[in-house]
């Protein structure tokens, strides 16, 4: 999976949240001083590039939307830095988290039991 830029993640944010947009629609949420709207239409048409975004035409103008969904992107990307990070395993990363003290033992237990009675 490609990887976002923050700004295009906070444009996917947006999608996710609100569904399709127009550009402007996009710009309306930006604080002052807000980016041009060649800036945010760049940022979307790289999205769509990057195939997570499509869009419909109304005339000339283009409402885009989510292709892919918030928990989709979220798999991919917690995969890619498992890839990356922890030589693909999923059991580096718990271990590393229980030893880094994010998730307390009681917790991992709680995980694991929650997991065993997801299976039956």
């Amino acid at each position: 999976m490609k990887s976002l830029t923050n700004k295009e993640e906070e444009i996917m944010t947006l999608f996710w949240k609100r569904g399709p947009l127009f550009v402007k629609e996009i710009l309306e949420t930006f604080d002052d001083p807000k980016p041009h709207i060649n800036t945010v239409s760049t940022n979307v048409r790289s999205l769509e590039e990057k195939g997570f975004v499509g869009h419909r035409a109304y005339g000339t103008t283009y409402q885009y939307y989510p292709i892919i969904s918030k928990q989709e992107y979220q798999k991919r990307a917690l995969k890619g830095v498992i890839n990356k990070y922890f030589n693909s395993s999923y059991l580096g990363l718990v271990s590393s988290l229980v030893k880094e003290e994010e998730i307390s033992i009681e917790e991992l237990k709680a995980l694991i039991r929650q997991v065993e009675e997801s299976d039956k």
